[in-house]
């Protein structure tokens, strides 16, 4: 079921424009499930369950596990299994505490059928690995394992169901494995003790006060995982893994009948301990009335004030319950968008706001209603008094028609989308759904019966409906307001007392109706007067056509058949703020920020954003150092519409001193504090390192906010978007080129072109040469974090690139099986390549990890032994096998994404490559050739000991 993510998938348009659904052919009728009628639906009462997706076939085995599969062929050749335990944190023995999540670590250390390490050898074999393809995560009520697996390989998915079941009832819990994963696991503690984590538990014992969940937290006690003996990790184990509380849920590209009869042959074995614990329930008691909590951190960066009230969980099997999740979804929307609309004022109460009503995830018998807004540290009082006077301005006045009606399509028009992207879907994202189902009864309907229910149930729904709902979201029982602030001197935070006085205030204030200034105009009065297309060049080993435009602009189009609601773009022309002068530098970086903070045109942002709800749209506009331009999509139903912003965007910037007052308001409120947190101090000791301190890479404060100054960003936006002939615009996905060619000569052609060639200019910033080693004592946590950069000049073509990348993909292996697994040094060791071409060629290799303060010294010389290890490896031929097939595998996921391909074609453009773009798109033959002395040479060469940063992170000395 969709409709609990349906606000995500508006926000994330790129990742989910889609088009209307057809209709049928005249006579036929549509297949079962696909009925989109409201028609179709009416025949279910309030009362029913929710209908079952045919093409899912859930059953439960006699023991009592449950199984989910269905057949998926996005990502092709690709299978996501699941096995799901409903055992958590909160089912702990005292002497537990922790032990759930230490379980699911064992699980990966040795099973009956895979023995010590062998699951990590397995995966290799198939080219993929721990992390991505194979992980785990431990939550209060629930345990879930996720494998990912090629479906090409013969007999894989009986293998990969061998590993679920051993997963189930076969882990071995060696002794020096449980020694092992102890130091992993208390790494994996020392990761959370930042002051996030810190902030949240604080404000979760509060909001758990009186339950079990209080203190059981997943991450466990460190005393207790310090000292865990084996028995107490079996007895866990022995207990609560056990087939009446699993689900195994396989989506991909499968036969869907064999996997069922295999997961009947691997599983039905499975049997109930006995004696059997029974399965408490656990649930958060009532609360009468609002209680008040303050959490400070002196690490913490931002000030925040929130109303959260604990509300019995919406029914999400039944239509009824389905229906009032549609209730709540238009709400919510609506007062969302007023806030966010009093959050773009001038001198705004607020700096970040939102409001929500979603499933709590502990206990899931409960929803959690919130308002949340960042605020400045002196603006607490002021903001909470803003939240509680537009709760209550909707609470006697509701909301409008008009409001009604603009949140009544955008839904509507989101499902038509919805529908349309169905057979795009993800494998991920339906095993999402099931997991969900499994765990909280969350509905499974085809989305076209959601549809059918939506244009049933949406037109009818009344005004009075919606706005009876303030009164179930926010009643005073079980409300909670929470401020959370840095502890720093001079930051005076309202006592529980004042607090109270804000919200009594607000509630009885006088107010007068929201006023909706509806949009109701078009964007555009008339198009501009089009151009040509001058000259095409096919590049059919690539399957691009490229135009070249009367203006001079440059247009490459990739069509694609991956995803039938999507169309996205890249336009980029060299310059940047390597054109600024010193004096204007500040204004020119924040320019693309600032300048489509006003709108466009004669449109405010916020009318902007009325005009075009209901679109799936994003014309977002960039400036980097070395070039500018704007990124985005649109489904092809809105296309017309996202090239008529970009043109605007191109022309038409407009300067609104109000939304710059109230960006530079929330700057300086987001930037106070920032150098209380130690990895902001940490991150930026790296920047400075690596850009020797340089100017032009310093980090946005409050001091540079003040030189921000709006007339000299928008003169800046202006010249960098001036020259149309400068650019390149790249557009991938569902269209052709017959259909996006009139678009193209009528927004693209016509865009103004001084033909100045303009191109960046070299700043001169370089990376250090020799051995750079800086210490940071920040913090207070017992926690290092360590990043080694190695950096230098790069010969920048597709066989080094790849070499690079194999290399790194080598090293991030061995430091894996030693600094984390051999040693259980730290929870997680990334090696991250990184090249570029212009305005010089370099590359760099990054090595960052967190580790106990005291192993710091040892793990850093253990690091740069595995260095050299890597650079002495003379790589054998079924080494350099493997590595093959990880990048074959990797390349496999990711060509089936549009934005990948827009980004290895742009990239092609922006460098220069246009006539190799080809070899972007057919790495398998780039692989092929892959040589074991090639990633050799690579290791040599990229990781020169002589020649580094180094920067480690230690807390301060007490």
């Amino acid at each position: 079921m969709t409709l609990p993510r349906i606000r995500v998938v508006f926000c994330r348009v790129l990742v989910s424009m889609l088009a209307a659904a057809g209709s049928p052919a005249f006579g036929q009728a549509p297949p079962a499930g696909r009925e989109t009628s409201p028609e179709s639906v009416a025949s279910y009462s309030l009362s029913q369950q929710m209908p079952v997706d045919p093409e899912v076939v859930v059953g439960t085995l006699p023991n009592g596990l449950r199984y989910y599969v269905r057949a998926n062929r996005k990502p092709a050749r690709r299978a996501e299994l699941r096995l799901v335990v409903k055992a958590g944190s909160v089912l702990e023995d005292d002497d537990q505490r922790g032990l759930a999540h230490f379980v699911e670590h064992m699980e990966f250390e040795g099973t009956q059928h895979f023995p010590r390490q062998s699951i990590t050898q397995f995966l290799g074999s198939l080219g993929v690995g721990i992390g991505p393809d194979a992980n785990a995560a431990t939550s209060y009520d629930d345990t879930q394992y996720t494998l990912r697996v090629p479906t090409d390989v013969p007999d894989v998915l009986d293998r990969a169901l061998l590993v679920l079941e051993d997963w189930a009832h076969g882990a071995t819990f060696d002794q020096t494995a449980i020694e092992r994963e102890r130091g992993i696991v208390l790494s994996e503690w020392r990761m959370h003790l930042g002051a996030g984590e810190r902030t949240e538990d604080k404000i979760r014992r509060v909001q758990l006060e009186g339950s079990r969940y209080a203190d059981r937290p997943p991450i466990g006690s460190p005393d207790i995982i310090g000292k865990v003996q084996r028995e107490q990790l079996t007895r866990f184990y022995h207990d609560w893994y056990r087939p009446d509380l699993m689900a195994v849920i396989v989506v991909g590209d499968v036969n869907r009948d064999a996997v069922v009869a295999m997961i009947k042959e691997h599983f039905s074995p499975l049997t109930d301990p006995t004696p059997e614990r029974p399965r408490p329930v656990f649930d958060v008691p009532e609360h009468p009335g609002t209680r008040y909590t303050t959490v400070t951190d002196r690490e913490t960066t931002a000030t925040a004030v929130a109303l959260s009230d604990l509300r019995p969980a919406r029914n999400q099997g039944s239509v009824g319950g389905y229906r009032d999740l549609m209730l709540d979804q238009l709400f919510g929307g609506m007062l969302d968008s007023r806030l966010d609309e009093l959050r773009q004022r001038e001198n705004p109460p607020f700096l970040r706001v939102a409001a929500d009503r979603r499933l709590f995830p502990t206990p899931r018998t409960k929803d959690e209603a919130s308002l949340q807004a960042l605020v400045s540290s002196d603006g607490v009082s002021r903001g909470l008094d803003a939240l509680v006077t537009e709760l209550q301005r909707v609470a006697r006045f509701g909301f409008t028609e008009t409001e009604l009606a603009r949140a009544k399509q955008v839904m509507m028009l989101g499902y038509e989308r919805v529908v349309t992207e169905s057979p795009d879907r993800e494998s991920e994202s339906r095993a999402d759904e099931y997991t969900r189902n499994f765990l909280q009864d969350e509905a499974l309907p085809t989305i076209w019966q959601e549809l059918a229910f939506h244009r049933r149930f949406v037109p009818p729904i009344t005004l009075s409906e919606v706005n009876a709902l303030t009164r179930d979201w926010f009643p005073e029982q079980n409300r909670l307001v929470i401020v959370s602030a840095p502890e720093a001197a001079g930051v005076v935070l309202p006592a529980q007392a004042e607090l109270a006085s804000v919200v009594k205030a607000a509630s009885a204030k006088p107010l007068e109706p929201y006023v909706d200034a509806a949009a109701g105009q078009a964007l555009m009065d008339a198009p501009p007067p089009s151009g040509t297309v001058v000259k095409t060049t096919s590049r059919p080993d690539a399957g691009i056509t490229e135009w070249m435009l009367s203006n001079g602009a440059t247009v490459v189009l990739k069509p694609t058949t991956l995803r039938e609601d999507q169309i996205l773009f890249r336009a980029v022309g060299p310059g940047g703020t390597s054109l600024a002068s010193d004096a204007d530098f500040i204004p020119a970086r924040v320019a693309d920020d600032v300048v489509p903070a006003g709108g466009v045109g004669r449109f405010s942002a916020v009318a902007l954003d009325r005009m075009l709800a209901g679109k799936a749209i994003a014309v977002t506009p960039f400036i980097g150092e070395i070039d500018q331009g704007m990124r985005g999509g649109s489904t092809p139903q809105d296309l017309e519409t996202m090239f008529q912003l970009m043109y605007l965007r191109f022309t038409a910037p407009r300067a609104d001193p109000a939304a710059f007052a109230a960006m530079g308001s929330q700057a300086r409120g987001l930037l106070a504090n920032q150098l209380a947190s130690p990895d902001v101090v940490f991150n930026q000791a790296i920047d400075s390192a690596l850009s020797r301190n340089s100017p032009r890479r310093q980090p946005e404060t409050p001091a540079t906010v003040d030189q921000w100054n709006l007339e000299k960003s928008l003169a800046f936006y202006k010249a960098r978007f001036a020259d149309a002939s400068n650019f390149t615009f790249v557009f991938v996905g569902s269209f052709t080129p017959e259909n996006i060619k009139p678009l193209v000569e009528r927004y693209i052609a016509s865009l103004p072109a001084t033909h100045a060639h303009e191109t960046w200019r070299d700043l001169g910033i370089t990376p250090p040469t020799g051995v750079v080693e800086k210490t940071i004592e920040k913090g207070i946590a017992p926690k290092s974090e360590v990043a080694i950069v190695f950096s230098g000049t790069f010969e920048h073509d597709d066989a080094h690139l790849l070499a690079l990348r194999a290399m790194t993909l080598v090293l991030q292996s061995r430091l894996f099986d030693t600094i984390r697994q051999e040693l259980g040094g730290t929870y997680s060791i990334e090696a991250t390549p990184d090249a570029q071409k212009f305005p010089k060629p370099e590359y760099s290799v990054r090595i960052d990890w967190t580790c106990d303060p005291a192993q710091t010294a040892t793990l850093v010389r253990r690091v740069f032994d595995e260095i050299e290890f890597v650079k002495g490896t003379s790589f054998q031929p079924g080494q350099v096998a493997l590595i093959r097939e990880a990048l074959v595998r990797e390349f496999e996921r990711d060509s089936e994404d549009n934005g990948y391909l827009l980004n290895q074609i742009a990239r092609r453009y922006e460098d220069g490559d246009a006539k190799d773009v080809a070899a972007a798109l057919n790495m398998p033959d780039q692989i092929a050739a892959l040589t074991g002395d090639a990633i050799h040479r690579a290791a040599e060469t990229y990781l020169n000991t002589g020649n580094y940063v180094k920067v480690t992170l230690v807390p301060e000395a007490k």
